[in-house]
């Protein structure tokens, strides 16, 4: 399922690459401003904090969702994006559990516990620990964290590129 595509009208300035490395027929892969790219997929970290349902309705406001984690090359780049400056503790991922340990990304794509990377000893399944953070201390890329959706947290939102 791809990222819905971004509503291009609310960014005025777009960062453009070539995308003949990546394999495609297209010549360029474009992000809004201010957002990282990885392969097909556009990223934005967030500066300020909001809770979980909040955080989600910033990331469909800007026509994207909260990010869906489908590979370690993936879990790689975000964690490393989320090291630099300046530092931030946690971010939500679209990763969340309407019943207690059945955990289902906001896209639905199928959550798989071999493509999962929980800290040590997390998720605790605590039933009111709903939602899932990336916490950015963390030295191994097994950095995720169940936690209340009422805490502010910072976001990461994800989009499908534009090719042009």
């Amino acid at each position: 399922d791809q990222p819905r595509a971004l509503q291009q009208q609310q960014f005025s300035e777009w960062k453009c690459d070539s995308a003949v490395t990546q394999g495609t027929d297209r010549g360029w892969m474009c992000c809004p401003k201010g957002w990282g790219r990885f392969q097909r997929s556009c990223y934005f970290l967030s500066l300020d904090k909001m809770n979980w349902a909040e955080s989600e309705q910033n990331c469909t406001g800007m026509g994207s969702q909260l990010v869906v984690i489908n590979s370690k090359e993936e879990q790689a780049f975000l964690s490393e994006q989320m090291k630099q400056s300046p530092p931030k503790e946690n971010f939500y991922i679209g990763l969340f559990a309407e019943k207690v340990g059945q955990w289902q990304w906001v896209d639905k794509t199928p959550y798989k516990v071999t493509a999962a990377f929980w800290r040590e000893g997390e998720p605790t399944n605590i039933p009111s620990e709903n939602c899932t953070v990336i916490g950015a201390f963390e030295q191994s890329i097994n950095n995720w964290n169940d936690v209340r959706s009422d805490l502010m947290h910072h976001r990461i939102c994800e989009a499908a590129a534009v090719t042009v």
